[in-house]
Order: structure tokens, then sequence, then C-alpha cells
């Protein structure tokens, strides 16, 4: 006869596996723009390596040349890419239950719940803490090097392996807003028309602007009556979805990015990406039985990191004290 523990484990493991991507859904579909990458294929999956390079485009091909008749065309070498390297960064969670538990729902319909529950609070927390992730400078330890870290509040930093102090191609665009507290909805419009303009290259341009809810409530009172929305699906998740020069302006809540943060990332998400290694997405590990616990364990992994390919067309928006 089975007992809990191999029901508890085996009805996990088997939930988890046969829908593995739910958890990666419920973490995309909690964050605005992981939603926004996954919509454009921008979540990728790879088998791995010590480390990822994410190929650049740093300079012209300084071959290109004016000439006349027998004139020297300039046939020289031309260096024009290079990569950013980025490291890998893990996060393990776990769906626990003790002994106790196992035994006190050992009928069929109290396991089943156990399950659900267990489950629901995973995922939960999955969405939750990774969203911090994404949005945090990645100074904690291990944690992946999130938004604000690829796009920092003076332009400069060292991302994927990259100095921009050194390298001034790799610097993202900033702008402080005039005064201390003193934007409202009669300015603000023009603080984004003055990080927009950065920001364009051609028909590349900003899809994404995400702020705090501070920023966000003043550039949704400016709009008044000429207010034009996104797709409802925007709305029905809760991230508001406004429109400015057809990028999506929608705001965003958690530790890393707070109401009162008083901060907007204009996105170009054509050059970001949430990388995967194709074995460890959220993806749930056979049971593990503490030696020293009356309990089981059923882990689930995720490994990856956030990447730039062009951090010159990425902007941040701030309020500076």
């Amino acid at each position: 006869m089975a007992t809990p523990s191999s029901v508890f484990t085996e009805m996990v493991t088997t939930t988890l596996r046969h829908t593995a991507t739910e958890v990666t859904d419920n973490v995309s579909n909690h964050n605005a723009l992981l939603r926004k990458l996954k919509a454009k294929g921008k979540i990728k999956s790879v088998g791995g390596g010590y480390e990822a390079q994410i190929p650049l485009e740093y300079a012209e091909n300084s071959t290109y040349t004016r000439y006349s008749g027998y004139d020297t065309l300039n046939t020289n070498a031309s260096d024009v890419i290079t990569s950013a390297k980025y490291d890998w960064a893990q996060v393990a969670l776990h769906v626990t239950a003790s002994g106790k538990e196992l035994r006190q729902n050992s009928g069929k319909e109290a396991m089943i719940n156990l399950v659900k529950t267990r489950k629901a609070n995973a995922m939960k927390t999955a969405a939750n803490e990774f969203s911090k992730d994404l949005y945090s400078d990645g100074s904690l330890t291990n944690q992946i090097g999130g938004l604000a870290n690829v796009i920092q509040t003076n332009g400069q930093g060292t991302v994927g392996g990259i100095n921009s102090g050194t390298w001034d191609f790799w610097r993202n665009q900033f702008r402080e807003m005039a005064g201390t507290n003193t934007y409202d909805k009669t300015t603000i419009q023009g603080e984004f028309n003055a990080m927009w303009l950065p920001l364009v290259r051609g028909a590349d341009k900003p899809d994404l602007i995400v702020l705090s809810h501070d920023i966000y409530s003043v550039f949704e009172s400016s709009l008044q009556q000429n207010m034009r929305y996104t797709t409802a699906k925007e709305g029905e998740v809760g991230f508001g979805g406004l429109m400015y020069k057809g990028a999506e302006v929608i705001f965003d809540d958690n530790t890393n990015f707070t109401t009162t943060a008083e901060k907007g990332y204009f996105l170009n998400t054509d050059y970001l990406y949430l990388v995967q290694h194709k074995e460890a997405q959220w993806t749930p590990d056979d049971e593990k039985k503490p030696l020293n616990q009356d309990a089981v364990v059923v882990p689930m992994y995720w490994m990856g990191f956030l990447a730039c390919s062009n951090r010159a067309l990425q902007g941040v928006l701030i309020d500076a004290a």
C-alpha cells in the first residue's frame, strides 16, 4: 500500500510536470514586462554554457568611402562586433509537507486539496518574488541583474561585463525631472517628450513604458479627456494600459519598484531578453526527504538571466530628491 508521503509527492511531481508551463505562464502573466517579452518571443530557452554571450554591434563599418574615378578605396578590416557576457542566476522553490500534514490528509480528497494549496502557493510565490528580482539592481546574493542594473539612473555601470564608463556606446539614456517633487499634470508630458527623443533611432523607439504609481497617476491625470487605452487585455490583468506615442504605458508595484519610487523605464523590448536554461524553467525535481526531519520536499528550479543587447535605446526618467 502506498504511503501518504509517496501519494503526496507523486501527485505534486505528476501535476507539475504535466503542467510545467503553468508556473512559467503564471510568472509572466503576473508581470507586465514579462508579458511583453513573451508576446514578442523574447523569452529564450538555451542549453547551457559557463556564461552566455550576446553579440553587440558597437560601431559602424569604417570602410564607407565616397570616391571618384581611381581614388583609393578603404578595404581595412572593420571591428564592429563585440559581446556582452551574462552570468547565470539560480532560484529554487520547494513544495513541502510535514509528516503530520501528510498523515492528517491521508484521504484521497484531503490529499488532493493539500496538493492544490501547496501548488497554488508555490506559483504565487514564484510570481511575486521573481517580479521583485526583475526590477532589482542585482545587489542581493545570487540575484539576477534586473532593470535597475541594466538601466541605471546615471546611465553608466558595468553591465554584461562591459564598463560603460570606458565604452560610451553602452550607456543607457536617463533624465532627471526639473526640481524636486515639482512635476505635475501640466509638466509631465514635456518630461516624457524630452526622455523620448534620445531613444528614437529611425524606426527604433520605445514600445513599453513602465512607471511607478506616483508618476503613472500624474501622467493619467494629464491625459484628461484625450485618454487612450491599449488592448483590453492589459486592463484586465491590472497593469493600467495607457498609450504614449504608440508605446504602452503601464504601472508596476513591488518592493524594488515601489508606489513612491518616482521612476519610469522607457523600454525598447526588441533589445531585452529573458534567457532561461531549458532544464530549469520552474522545473520540478524528484522528491527529497531530509535526514533530520519528518517531511518531504519537491524542489522546483529556475536558472537564467535578463539580457540587453542595446542599452543606448533604453531610458529611465527619475525625480531624484
